[in-house]
């Protein structure tokens, strides 16, 4: 039986009025987040209850502007900040086809060839690097890397052994792979070519994929 989604992928969005309530629910959510606060502990701290807290973090109620400014002092930032998300521009990055920039990478070597098809570092906190790797027959030796963050793979084309930790993973086209990026990793062998496969790098704002 598959897992259930954390998100519906297939969600639309409404624009009304609450808008507003589910902006102020998410700054809410994410302030209390990096404060390491549980939604039991910033109630307690705020003098509301659980459900009420709840339902401002989820957009489901108004706030008065008193329990607004004791959410504020509670989370130790400024009133204005709770309603940061409300109209606030997006990011999007569109990359049309062949136009990837060409980037390198600490350690790479000789011969691979690194397109970056975006980069984003939204308010969530995350940046998110999506790549297009290209191996060829010059290609090097690949050295292995460790960096911040998780990183997906997808192979596209060609055929390789692909090393994460200690553990070796057979990635022919349409294999995924999906892993912590702080563990040695990287193609032990590249057994045909050329292999094409898209990276996806995610790792914390503050920090940078090596």
């Amino acid at each position: 039986m598959p897992e259930e989604l954390q998100q519906n992928p297939h969600k639309t969005a409404e624009f009304s009025e609450n808008d507003l309530l589910v902006a102020i629910g998410r700054q809410t959510r994410v302030f209390r987040r990096q404060k390491g606060l549980t939604i039991s502990q910033l109630a307690r701290e705020m003098g509301v209850s659980n459900g009420m807290l709840s339902k401002i973090e989820n957009g489901q109620t108004a706030a008065s502007l008193h329990t607004l400014q004791a959410l504020s002092q509670a989370l130790s930032v400024p009133l204005t900040s709770l309603f940061a998300g409300f109209e606030e521009t997006r990011e999007a990055s569109h990359v049309k086809s062949g136009t990837g920039i060409e980037a390198d990478r600490v350690g790479t070597r000789a011969g691979h060839q690194y397109s970056l098809l975006g980069n984003i570092a939204g308010c969530s906190g995350v940046t998110v690097e999506p790549y297009l790797i290209l191996l060829t027959e010059e290609s090097d030796v690949f050295p292995t890397f460790q960096h911040e963050g998780i990183e997906f793979l997808y192979m596209l084309e060609g055929q390789l052994a692909y090393r994460h930790g200690r553990e070796i993973y057979l990635l022919e086209p349409g294999d995924s792979l999906m892993f912590d990026a702080d563990a040695p990793h990287g193609p032990e062998r590249m057994l045909k070519l050329p292999a094409r496969y898209l990276s996806i790098i995610c790792y914390p704002k503050e920090n940078r994929a090596e």
